[in-house]
């Protein structure tokens, strides 16, 4: 708690008063990023900072997918389900994946490799199908191509 109280008193001066609800989303990333995850705690924390219902936390949570409710493997592997992506083999990407790495979209491998999500969209509809891992971006992607990036990461 006193990890984001603090932080709320840091962001609180940038936003109008009345607008503490709006630091709903900055207090989330905040506490992710300091911790790998959104815990209870740290959202119970966050609805009391800013003054707004645990549920209001809470949505966000499950509305926002770049919030976490478990640590993450240390590779985040996304993969584009729209249909830009769909229409051009996400699908079988996503189960190569899950095959790879013996894990189910939502899950953490066994070793704490990998976390394997799907997202609505990466912005790469040209280029599709396409996976992030980390912050980078691999497009026009098969099987081989995904054997490819997963075969490079350590």
């Amino acid at each position: 708690m006193s990890d984001i109280r603090k932080k709320f008193d840091e962001l609180r001066p940038a936003y109008p008063p009345g607008m503490d609800a709006s630091l709903v989303l900055p207090l989330l990333h905040a506490a992710q990023e300091a911790n790998g995850c959104v815990g209870e705690g740290d959202a119970a924390a966050i609805a009391a900072c800013a003054g707004v219902p645990d549920i209001q936390v809470s949505e966000a949570l499950t509305w926002y997918t770049m919030f976490r409710r478990e640590p993450p493997g240390r590779h985040v592997v996304k993969v584009c389900r729209n249909i830009s992506c769909s229409l051009r083999g996400a699908e079988r990407v996503v189960e190569h994946l899950r095959k790879r790495l013996g894990v189910d979209v939502g899950g953490t491998s066994a070793d704490g490799r990998f976390t394997l999500l799907t997202v609505e969209c990466l912005a790469s509809c040209g280029t599709a199908p396409a996976m992030q891992v980390g912050d980078t971006y691999h497009e026009n992607l098969d099987e081989a191509g995904v054997d490819r990036v997963l075969d490079g990461l350590r």
